[in-house]
């Protein structure tokens, strides 16, 4: 998700039913410490059947839930926004007593549920939370395109997948086989979703859309989006030779731009698989789904829509470029496929994701480009407080804007510490290798330790420096004779080079705590093209 700054309090949407502190969301979030009951489950699939009655704003129907039960337990626990009406529940096929207790339902059997795979059916209906700033504050956009057609679209990555279906609401357990949507709408309109469309059944005046991935998938991503929409499409050709759909749901108001925009997503996987590796979804699809709001990483449909559901594009060297539309694509290599084990680890997701505008940068303007665009990630660091501020954390609580520009900002100190070769080869490793893709989660821990071996060196202390505390390398130049200077750091984390600017030119040294001394004919200059996050004294 692209950073934002997020408004501290919002306008609830509210139904004569319920008071406004009932619709009241904002205290919501993923993630957190895993309840033992939730730990005790492994999400397999989910299949969504939901009827969306958009004059009423509500949506009626079930969500089927496959897990394996590690242990037996006489207790099921899944999340699902308490606004939301559950009229019956059954395990097995079987019916089950349950109760509420806020946004938790506990499915109770006292025979109990045996180890292995369970199939749990609820039945829900209710009106979703309405989303007020999305996709930053997320739930159902009710919205109408220019010419009054509706314009459903679903956000809830800090909410999580609760906020319209029943699941374990927690990055470290994803559907490994993948999820099945049934989502029925008034006929004329169009379902975009997840993974491929298997077929489309009319009944009478409403229509039914079968969306369905294989892949694992996050929670924050099963969902959809309804509009009156045209679909352009081609075939895309990955680096390793697979042949692959892309498909733009864009409005039939808009379709005049949907061409362009597909060159664009063409041209930008190109620079994302040099990069990264082959497109993620390559069983499935590459797609993009138009909204009235800016864009999210949602798999294999990444929405777009720079502003109010428009498109604005800008010239970066003789590209035309959209910060938006690159962003949320990129993800689908950091977020989607390679996927933090918990939230406090989200700097992963999201700078890595937004170190990728650099290297669009890089490769649209070459290294002045990326060095310019690094300059304008290192201006909008706040250094408030860590990156990484814990090692279990609520989505609410890790989300901090310097995820995005000082995570991006780590990766340029770690390139410069490494060098090109180390660190792209590693960063690609990162983006492909099994252990840390799919199925897998990682956590700051598994980069830095991927990236240590890669160097041969322990990078712990520098990786500890800039993401879990805020301070900044300490650099003091100090002169000693005439044309004759010092250079040190008392904070250094661990040996590191330093480019340093001299009367003779650029010279790197180690920076240590101990002096390094340099001759030079003006006073020296410590990382003059800002490799690091620093100060420097001079005396």
């Amino acid at each position: 998700m692209k950073y934002k700054a997020i408004a501290l309090s919002f306008l609830l949407f509210m139904s004569s039913s319920l008071t406004a502190q009932d619709r009241d969301i904002s205290h919501m979030s993923s993630g957190g410490k895993l309840k033992p009951l939730q730990a005790n489950m492994d999400i397999r699939h989910y299949t969504l059947a939901l009827d969306v009655d958009i004059p009423n704003q509500s949506i009626n129907g079930y969500t089927q839930i496959d897990l394996v039960l590690n242990l037996p337990t006489d207790t099921l626990l899944f999340d699902l926004v308490h606004f939301l009406d559950v009229t019956a529940i059954s395990t097995n096929k079987k019916r089950n007593t349950f109760y509420r207790d806020g946004d938790l339902i506990y499915i109770v059997d006292k025979a109990g549920f045996k180890a292995g795979r369970q199939t749990i059916k609820i039945e829900y209906n209710g009106k979703p939370p309405v989303a007020v700033n999305p996709p930053w504050k997320g739930g159902f956009s009710w919205k109408k395109d220019n010419a009054g057609n509706p314009w459903v679209v679903i956000n809830c990555q800090l909410e999580g997948g609760k906020v319209y279906y029943p699941c374990k609401d927690h990055p470290s357990d994803e559907p490994n086989e993948g999820a099945d949507l049934f989502i029925t709408v008034p006929k004329g309109l169009t379902v975009a979703g997840p993974g491929l469309l298997q077929n489309v059944l009319t009944k009478k005046d409403k229509q039914t859309f079968h969306w369905k991935t294989n892949y694992t998938i996050s929670n924050y991503c099963i969902l959809f989006d309804i509009g009156k929409y045209a679909i352009a499409k081609r075939t895309y050709t990955t680096i390793e030779g697979n042949k692959v759909p892309m498909e733009f749901y864009v409005l039939e108001e808009d379709k005049a731009n949907a061409e362009k925009i597909l060159d664009l997503r063409e041209r930008d996987t190109r620079i994302l698989e040099k990069y990264f590796g082959e497109y993620p979804w390559a069983k499935e699809k590459i797609g993009i789904a138009q909204v009235p709001n800016p864009g999210m990483e949602h798999q294999t449909m990444i929405t777009y829509g720079d502003k109010e559901g428009k498109f604005i594009l800008k010239k970066v060297g003789n590209y035309d470029y959209s910060a938006n539309l690159f962003h949320e694509f990129a993800h689908e290599w950091f977020a989607n496929k390679v996927t933090n084990k918990d939230w406090a680890h989200m700097w992963i997701q999201e700078g890595i994701t937004t170190y990728s505008e650099a290297l669009f940068c890089r490769e649209a303007n070459g290294e002045r480009g990326y060095d310019s665009m690094m300059v304008v990630l290192k201006n909008n660091i706040r250094n408030q407080k860590p990156v990484v501020q814990g090692e279990v954390m609520n989505s609410s609580d890790a989300y901090y804007s310097d995820i995005y520009p000082k995570g991006a900002f780590f990766m340029h100190t770690l390139r410069f510490v490494l060098g090109d070769d180390v660190f792209f080869n590693t960063l690609k490793k990162l983006a492909t290798a099994p252990q840390y893709t799919y199925n897998n989660f990682v956590t700051t821990d598994d980069v830095e330790q991927l990236f240590s071996k890669a160097s041969g060196k322990d990078l712990k202390p520098l990786f500890d420096f800039y993401l879990r505390t805020t301070k900044l390398l300490e650099i003091t130049v100090k002169q000693t004779g005439f044309n004759e200077y010092a250079i040190r750091s008392e904070n250094v984390p661990m040996p590191l080079p330093v480019d340093i600017l001299t009367g003779s030119g650029t010279e790197q040294k180690i920076l240590t705590d101990k002096w390094i001394k340099i001759k030079s004919s003006f006073p020296p200059i410590a990382d003059p093209k800002g490799y690091f996050l620093k100060t420097v004294n001079s005396n």
